[in-house]
């Protein structure tokens, strides 16, 4: 991966300008007007939730039918929420709150693990090196667990005492259920058990990183994003979202829909890898984050991602005349590589391809 990009401007910090007062955003947060949220807001249904202990159930036809949900949500939403994961709510809450006070730090401290576009690692405030474009209204912290030869634990922060042992169980718990739901999504798709897993480069190989998400305060919510639109470039992505400030919108066709979480859920969305493997049969989708002028808003995004030299190429089970090859072949790494100099755009680079 290339080490040559830096950020093109002077970094600011989104808290900073959130926590100065000001009633007005400076204008490289303001968003074209088509891409402002006010207008193309909408409540409308909230994404499949789906009870994930049917899985295990004694009763063959309750697990067929839980299965059987998941596969329409894969190939309808692309998106949906999981309850009963396995994941100790607890331990989800503990680690989103220690993330919180992370942020609640004295700039100082957390400038120590300011970031740099070369592997995204620490704490962060923009994506893309182009100068001059639109920014998002968040800051983040986006570090590496898997493979294990990645993770550098002096990258993690220290503080609030204890943040790294919580993070670090809550990668494990989490890096499991993405297993689990791999496999169901490979024989949803008529493949081997472990095929997706095998494709990304097995447990050995296969990537894993957290980005916690800060969305501050902001004075004119109706003109800027959290989070511009986009699909993730990566495999699987498990959000642990707060379910008191609503934040994640996915986009329906011509409509935003509002995701609702619930309590102690993933939501659950499919990126462009999973799209790519499965030939189109199932869909990673743009999604966006709106921001609020009264309340913060933290979430924990997790991802699971190929090995970054691994070639991803529709399986081969999958193509046939009537569903041609959809896909070229990428890998990884030259995948996301476009994501790390030109920032969030909606699905351009999957569409290149």
């Amino acid at each position: 991966m290339s080490t040559e990009l830096a950020w093109p401007e002077p970094v600011t910090r989104v808290q900073q300008l959130s926590d100065s007062g000001i009633r007005v955003i400076p204008d490289r947060y303001v968003k074209n007007p088509e891409d402002q949220p006010g207008a193309a807001a909408s409540d409308g249904p909230n994404i499949p939730v789906i009870d994930m202990e049917g899985l295990s159930s004694g009763d063959a036809e309750v697990r067929r039918r839980t299965a059987a949900l998941i596969n329409e949500a894969c190939r309808e939403w692309g998106f949906f929420q999981v309850t009963n994961h396995g994941v100790s709510p607890e331990l989800m809450e503990r680690c989103r709150e220690a993330w919180r006070e992370f942020f609640q730090l004295p700039l100082a401290e957390k400038q120590r693990y300011a970031n740099s576009p070369a592997t995204y690692e620490g704490y962060g405030s923009r994506l893309g090196v182009e100068k001059g474009v639109p920014l998002d209204w968040n800051d983040y912290f986006f570090l590496y667990f898997l493979p294990i030869g990645i993770k550098d634990e002096n990258k993690w922060p220290t503080l609030p005492v204890g943040i790294r042992e919580l993070a670090a169980e809550y990668s494990r718990e989490v890096v499991e259920l993405c297993g689990k739901l791999m496999k169901i999504l490979s024989r949803n798709l008529g493949l081997k058990e472990d095929y997706l897993l095998e494709a990304f480069g097995g447990e050995e190989e296969l990537g894993a990183c957290m980005r916690v998400n800060y969305y501050p305060k902001c004075p004119q919510p109706d003109r800027t994003l959290g989070l511009s639109s986009h699909s993730d470039p990566g495999g699987m992505t498990l959000l642990y979202s707060d379910e008191n400030v609503f934040g994640l919108q996915v986009r329906r066709g011509d409509t935003w829909i509002t995701v609702k979480p619930q309590p102690n859920t993933f939501i659950v969305n499919l990126g462009d890898q999973l799209q790519i493997l499965s030939n189109d049969n199932y869909k990673s989708v743009e999604h966006r984050v709106i921001v609020n002028s009264a309340k913060e808003r933290v979430s924990l995004a997790y991802f699971y991602n190929p090995k970054g030299d691994k070639v991803i190429k529709p399986a081969e089970e999958l193509v046939s005349p009537e569903q041609p090859l959809r896909c070229s072949p990428t890998t990884y790494n030259d995948y996301r590589l476009y994501v790390r100099k030109k920032g969030l755009h909606g699905k351009t680079q999957l569409e290149s391809l």
